[in-house]
């Protein structure tokens, strides 16, 4: 009777163990959880915007959008902590870059640390002329007093721990890269929480996709989420997109480069967004967040 009872006991303890375990997994994974909050835009024009929390509520930016766009960022930045721990800034174009500029020259938010990957001015004015001065007003915005010391320029491979989150920074400036210039130095960054990956791509092009795909290993690129490159049209090759193989697409794409509509209806235009969004088809992605549906929220867990 005594072994009986012993046995009985042990069965149990074994049970609660097990119970516990699996309780504590799903309770770290439910703390654990991040948002990734997607901007829609608030202009006709692209933009690229997005806001992450994470556990423990820090605030993380990545470009923000046009000037017409910085309300919306702001908004979105104060109904969580009124400031922001981390923002990385992509590439300098006006689409990306211009809410930084507003908010370090025309608010008091506290911007904890910067992360860009610049070339000189001189390169941007010898590459893509036409767009250099955007290149300068974000360079003469970074030597703000205000944050002048808090800008980081990133190496490629750089991890940074944020929280629950590791960001691993995959692609840097590519100088030697004049082909569709500031697009092709776009940084790229790889974030991993819970097991789960999101990779950010900018405004990656060809050319840049193929210095990734050559010079990072595929299980790096491979992601659960990917942000859809150059607004969904004429970034990443198809190439790229395979191999990150991604469950979720997100697309700073407005409606009007989402059909292709040049303002006269639907495929009146020349951009490349539909040929992308077959890409998609075939690698069966099930689930889009798209920049026209306005500002969308996901929680990866």
């Amino acid at each position: 009777m005594k072994k009986r009872n012993n046995t009985v006991t042990i069965i149990v303890t074994i049970i609660l163990i097990f119970m516990f375990i699996f309780s504590t997994i799903i309770s770290v994974k439910y703390v654990n959880k991040i948002t990734i909050t997607q901007l829609g835009n608030q202009s006709h024009s692209q933009m690229m915007g997005y806001v992450i929390k994470t556990y423990n509520d820090k605030v993380i930016v990545i470009d923000g959008g046009t000037s017409e766009d910085t309300q919306n960022l702001i908004e979105q930045i104060n109904s969580l902590t009124g400031k922001v721990d981390h923002w990385f800034i992509t590439h300098p174009h006006k689409d990306h870059s211009s809410c930084i500029i507003d908010v370090i020259e025309n608010t008091d938010i506290k911007i904890d640390n910067i992360y860009v990957s610049l070339n000189e001015l001189e390169w941007y004015k010898k590459y893509e002329p036409e767009r250099a001065e955007e290149a300068e007003k974000l360079i003469n915005s970074l030597q703000s007093g205000r944050i002048k010391e808090n800008v980081i320029e990133v190496n490629v491979n750089d991890t940074i721990q944020i929280d629950n989150i590791t960001c691993e920074i995959l692609g840097v400036k590519n100088p030697e890269i004049t082909t569709n210039a500031i697009n092709n130095s776009s940084m790229v960054l790889r974030f991993l929480v819970n097991n789960k990956s999101i990779i950010f791509l900018g405004d990656t092009g060809e050319e840049s996709s193929k210095k990734l795909i050559e010079t990072q290993p595929k299980e790096k690129l491979k992601s659960d989420i990917v942000q859809m490159a150059h607004h969904g049209q004429s970034g990443a090759t198809e190439e790229l997109y395979k191999i990150i193989s991604p469950n979720i697409c997100l697309w700073p794409t407005p409606d009007w480069l989402w059909t292709n509509d040049a303002g006269n209806g639907e495929d009146t235009g020349t951009w490349k967004t539909k040929e992308t969004r077959e890409w998609m088809d075939k690698l069966d992605v099930k689930q889009h967040i798209i920049e026209k549906d306005g500002n969308k929220t996901i929680t990866v867990w």
